[in-house]
C-alpha cells in the first residue's frame, strides 16, 4: 500500500512537472524596430515558465541575456534589436517536453515619430480626471471580475463613471473653450477594491483601465485631440503601484520592492534627496517607504524594475502619440533611476517633454530637481519641467490681499525676482490648482469675486511658464480640500445622461458661468500662437506700497505685451513717466475689452483692474 501511494504521489509530480506552458502575461506585447536604444527586455509570467530554454525564430533578433529571477514564475528576455527592420517571429520556450511558440512583433514606426512635439510656453494645460468628466458610455460602468463593481455618483470616493468616450465627445468644447492641451489623471488599469477612480495605483501599466475603454479608445482619443490641434498629456506614476498588482501579489524577487515584507510608510519628507545633513536613516524613509498602504513602493535600483518602468512609458508615447507625461511623486523615486529614465526618453523624443510632481515650498527645492541645475551638481534629473508649487501659494495670498510693502501683489514681484534659481524657469508648470488642492474657488461664496479672478487668470497666462487650468475653473466649481479629494473631483454638470444642467453648453450655464467661461476663452485664444507670452522676456517693475500696483513686460523682438495689475481695492492714479522702458507707444490696444488705451498722460485704474496692453 506504502509503495503504491509513493508511485501514485511521483506520477502526480511527474504530471505536474509536465503540464502545459501557459503564458500568462507578456510585457509589452510588442515592440518597434528602429528605436535608438537596440535593448528590449520582454517579460514573462506564467507557471513556473522559469524552467524554460528560450530561442528566437528571428535572424536579426538576438537574445542578449536571460534572467531567471527568484521568483520561477517569471523569465526576463533582453534581446538586442540592432539592425532588426519591423517583422513578425516567435519566442519558442521549451521546458522537457513541452513546446510552446509565443508570437512577437517589431512593428514600423510612423514617420516623424521622434519628432513629435512636447508640450511647452505656448501651450495651456487643461486638467482632467476622467472619471469625474463625462460619461460618454455607460455600457463599460461596471466590468465583470473587477474588484470595484459598482457606480454610485453620491458617493465622492467610489466610481461615478467617466470615460474616455466622455472626454472625446467633448473635445468641441475644449476646442471652443481655447486649451491646446489635456493632461489625463491616470487611464492605466486599477483593479483595486476601493478609490479606484483616481488611478494612481496601477494593477497594470500596458493596459487602459477597461471601465475607461480600451488601449485603441485611448489611441483614438490623442489623435481626434491631435485632429484639433490639441496634445495629450499622460499621467504616470512610477514610484509605486497598486497592491493588486501581479508584479507585487506574485513578486518576481524581494527586490522589485522596497520593504517587501511589511509596510512602513513613507515620512513624506523628500527634502532628504537634497539636504546636506541628512542621515541615513530619514533618507531611505522618505524614498522606500510606501506611500500608503495600498501601494507598495517600487525599487528603481534594481536594473530590471527600471527598465520595466522605462519601457512602459516608451511604448505609450509609440503607441498612443501622446505628447508629454506628468510624472506623479517624482522626488519620492530613486534620483538615479528617475535621471536615466528622462534622459533615455528626451534621447528618443528630443521635444518630447515630461513635467515631475516636486511638491515643494521653497523655491531652490523645486531648482534642485530641474535638468541641468547647479544645485544638484554634478549629479543631473534630466527633468525639464517641474511644478511651480511655490508660485501656487505666493498667488493664493496676492490675489487675496491688500497690496502694501509686503503683502498683495508684492509677493508675486519678489517671488518671481528669485527666477535666478532655475535653469529655465519657461519650463516650470504654473498653475492654481489640480486634483490635490482646494479648488481655485474654494466656497461658493468666493465664486462672486470676479475681480480676484480676472486678475488671478490674467496673471496666470502672461506670466512666464506653462500654464495648467483644472477642469470645471471656467464655470466656477468650488472646493476646499478640507472637504475632502471627492469633493476636489467632483462631476462636471452635464458630463452624465439625466444631469439637471448642461454646463458644457451656454444654455447650461448660469449668467455668471457665462461670464467666466467667455473671459477665460477670450484670454486662451489670444494667447494660442502669441510668440511674446511663450517665449519673450520678462520685465518687471517694483510694487509701489502707496499705490499697489504690478506692473510687468513680455517682450520678443520689436512685439510686447504690458500687463498693470491694481492689488488694491481702491481707484488710483499711474503716473506712467517711471515706466517709459515699456511703453513705446502713446497708445496701445487693450486685448481683454478690445479697445484702445490712451498712454500719454497718467493713467486711471478702476479697483482691482487688470490691463493687458498689446504693441506691435
Amino acid at each position: 500500500m506504502k509503495r503504491f501511494s509513493l508511485f501514485m504521489l511521483l506520477a502526480f509530480i511527474s504530471i505536474g512537472l509536465t503540464h502545459a506552458i501557459e503564458v500568462r502575461k507578456l510585457d509589452p506585447a510588442f515592440w518597434w524596430a528602429g528605436m535608438k536604444n537596440t535593448e528590449l527586455q520582454v517579460l514573462l509570467y506564467g507557471d513556473q515558465i522559469a524552467r524554460c530554454e528560450v530561442s528566437l525564430s528571428s535572424k536579426e533578433v538576438r537574445i542578449k541575456e536571460i534572467v531567471r529571477l527568484e521568483n520561477p514564475n517569471y523569465l526576463l528576455i533582453y534581446m538586442d534589436l540592432t539592425g532588426a527592420k519591423p517583422q513578425s517571429f516567435e519566442i519558442l520556450l521549451q521546458r522537457g517536453k513541452e513546446k510552446k511558440t509565443v508570437p512577437y512583433e517589431l512593428k514600423a514606426r510612423k514617420a516623424g515619430s521622434s519628432e513629435r512635439p512636447g508640450f511647452n510656453a505656448g501651450d495651456v494645460l487643461y486638467l482632467i480626471m476622467p472619471d469625474r468628466f463625462a460619461n460618454g458610455d455607460p455600457n463599460n460602468d461596471v466590468i465583470p471580475g473587477m474588484r470595484e463593481n459598482k457606480v454610485d455618483r453620491s458617493d465622492p470616493f467610489a466610481r461615478h463613471g467617466g470615460d474616455l468616450k466622455g472626454i472625446a465627445d467633448h473635445l468641441d468644447y475644449l476646442q471652443d473653450l481655447g486649451v491646446t492641451a489635456i493632461w489625463l489623471n491616470p487611464t492605466q488599469e486599477n483593479d483595486m477594491a476601493s478609490g479606484s477612480y483616481h488611478g494612481y495605483a496601477i494593477t497594470d501599466y500596458y493596459q487602459v483601465d477597461r471601465r475607461f475603454g480600451s488601449n485603441e479608445d485611448f489611441r483614438q482619443l490623442v489623435d481626434q485631440a491631435h485632429q484639433k490641434g490639441m496634445k495629450v498629456v499622460m499621467d504616470m506614476i512610477f514610484n509605486h503601484c497598486g497592491s493588486e498588482n501581479t508584479l507585487f501579489t506574485d513578486m518576481p524577487s524581494r527586490d522589485w520592492f522596497n520593504f517587501p515584507e511589511k509596510y512602513v510608510q513613507t515620512s513624506y519628507k523628500t527634502a532628504t534627496q537634497y539636504d546636506p545633513y541628512v542621515s541615513a536613516y530619514d533618507k531611505k524613509k522618505a524614498l522606500d517607504g510606501w506611500f500608503v498602504e495600498s501601494m507598495p513602493d517600487f525599487n528603481q535600483r534594481n536594473r530590471h524594475v527600471a527598465r520595466y518602468l522605462t519601457q512602459t512609458s516608451i511604448w505609450w508615447i509609440e503607441y498612443a502619440g501622446i505628447n508629454g507625461i506628468r510624472q506623479d511623486t517624482h522626488p519620492f523615486a530613486d534620483f538615479d533611476g528617475m535621471a536615466a529614465w528622462c534622459r533615455e526618453v528626451t534621447e528618443e523624443y528630443p521635444d518630447f517633454n515630461i513635467v515631475g510632481e516636486t511638491w515643494y515650498k521653497n523655491n531652490a527645492a523645486i531648482a534642485f530637481w530641474q535638468k541641468d541645475s547647479k544645485l544638484a551638481a554634478p549629479r543631473n534629473s534630466n527633468l525639464r519641467c517641474v511644478m511651480d508649487f511655490p508660485l501656487l501659494f505666493t498667488m493664493e495670498k496676492a490675489f487675496e490681499e491688500e497690496t502694501d510693502w509686503d503683502n498683495g501683489l508684492t509677493r508675486l514681484h519678489e517671488y518671481l525676482g528669485q527666477d535666478f534659481i532655475y535653469t529655465n524657469p519657461q519650463e516650470l508648470l504654473v498653475f492654481f490648482d489640480n486634483h490635490d488642492t482646494s479648488r481655485f474657488f474654494k466656497t461658493k461664496e468666493s465664486t462672486k469675486n470676479t475681480d480676484r479672478f480676472r486678475q488671478a487668470f490674467a496673471f496666470l497666462l502672461t506670466t512666464r511658464g506653462i500654464p495648467e487650468i483644472y477642469y470645471g475653473t471656467e464655470i466656477r466649481m468650488a472646493a476646499d480640500k478640507s472637504e475632502g479629494d471627492g469633493a476636489l473631483r467632483a462631476d462636471f454638470p452635464g458630463g452624465w445622461n439625466g444631469d439637471a444642467r448642461n454646463a458644457f453648453s451656454a444654455a447650461g450655464r448660469t449668467k455668471e458661468q457665462n461670464e467666466t467661461y467667455d473671459y477665460l476663452r477670450r484670454l486662451l485664444h489670444w494667447r494660442q500662437g502669441n510668440e511674446v507670452i511663450a517665449k519673450g522676456s520678462l520685465k518687471h517693475f517694483v510694487v509701489d506700497p502707496l499705490k499697489g500696483i504690478y506692473i510687468y513686460e513680455r517682450k520678443l523682438n520689436n512685439k510686447s505685451v504690458v500687463i498693470i495689475l491694481n492689488g488694491t481695492s481702491k481707484e488710483q492714479v499711474l503716473p506712467l513717466e517711471p515706466y517709459r522702458e515699456v511703453l513705446p507707444k502713446t497708445e496701445a490696444k487693450e486685448i481683454i475689452v478690445n479697445r484702445t488705451v490712451s498712454l500719454s498722460s497718467a493713467l486711471e485704474l478702476q479697483p482691482r483692474e487688470v490691463l493687458i496692453l498689446e504693441f506691435n
